[in-house]
């Protein structure tokens, strides 16, 4: 039977290269492919993603773009019978929250999130700041990343794929989510909770593969998080999202070691 890992990774030809030493070989890729998101019967957004788990994608793409703002907003999600591979369709209770054709078109690829919203006004319109909450251990902050790498199967066979790992304000891993977007596994992440009825997230805290870009601030804040633990940088507009909402965000989380950008009232231990 196949496995989500399964459809996340492809195989390929190679020629591989050591030196003057030359050899036909396969190697393992990460899988991109187009995702149309439908809400209610019209089409609403195009991304590129890593296929699988893309009912979450959705779900969380539309709580992380702030349209939807708690589980009972899903009636239903699922592919749609044409395309149903790449069509993924959300039914809503009554609607959107906003519309969005007066803003943007979503069309996304797997590196873009917000592209070029009024980014920072539209949070702080969506979005309370974070609440305080329940201390968070710097233990947790240390050793977050080097749990969530020990789950990042995919990672392992295409060394392609970024992951987004949740833990509870205890420190248990509650989800980990691989894709070829960084901002997709964030929503695989948040909309596979929300698809179990868990949402908002306060007290949550993020551990994400790489940097720690606005749009992986922006959407933990929509969901209400504590903070975000990177293993890269932040970027300059993350950190000025992360103190105005009063998030926790950490950067280059590795071999016991961090910076603290923003929220460092909030760490204990």
């Amino acid at each position: 039977m196949a496995t989500a890992h399964d459809r996340h990774v492809a195989r390929t030809d190679i020629e591989r290269v050591r030196g003057r030493e030359r050899e036909r070989a396969r190697d393992d890729l990460a899988v991109e492919e187009p995702l149309e998101i439908r809400v209610d019967g019209e089409p609403l957004a195009v991304t590129m993603r890593t296929p699988g788990e893309d009912e979450a994608l959705a779900a969380g793409f539309l709580a992380g773009e702030g349209l939807i703002a708690a589980p009972a907003d899903v009636v239903a999600v699922g592919p749609t019978d044409d395309l149903a591979a790449n069509v993924v369709e959300v039914r809503t209770r009554s609607g959107l929250r906003r519309d969005p054709a007066g803003e943007r078109r979503f069309y996304l690829s797997s590196s873009c999130g917000v592209c070029g919203k009024g980014a920072l006004e539209f949070v702080r319109q969506e979005a309370p700041p974070s609440p305080a909450g329940a201390p968070i251990d710097r233990d947790l902050v240390r050793r977050a990343p080097e749990e969530a790498r020990r789950m990042q199967r995919s990672f392992d066979r295409t060394g392609g794929l970024h992951a987004t790992a949740l833990f509870d304000p205890s420190g248990r891993l509650l989800v980990l989510h691989e894709d070829v977007g960084r901002h997709n596994a964030m929503d695989k992440a948040v909309g596979a909770l929300l698809l179990e009825g868990r949402f908002p997230l306060p007290g949550v805290v993020a551990c994400v593969s790489g940097r720690a870009s606005f749009e992986l601030v922006q959407k933990a804040s929509l969901a209400g998080m504590a903070g975000i633990v990177a293993v890269g940088a932040p970027s300059s507009l993350a950190v000025e999202l992360a103190r105005d909402r009063r998030m926790l965000l950490c950067g280059f989380v590795r071999d016991g070691s961090f910076n603290v950008y923003a929220g460092e009232d909030r760490l204990v231990g």
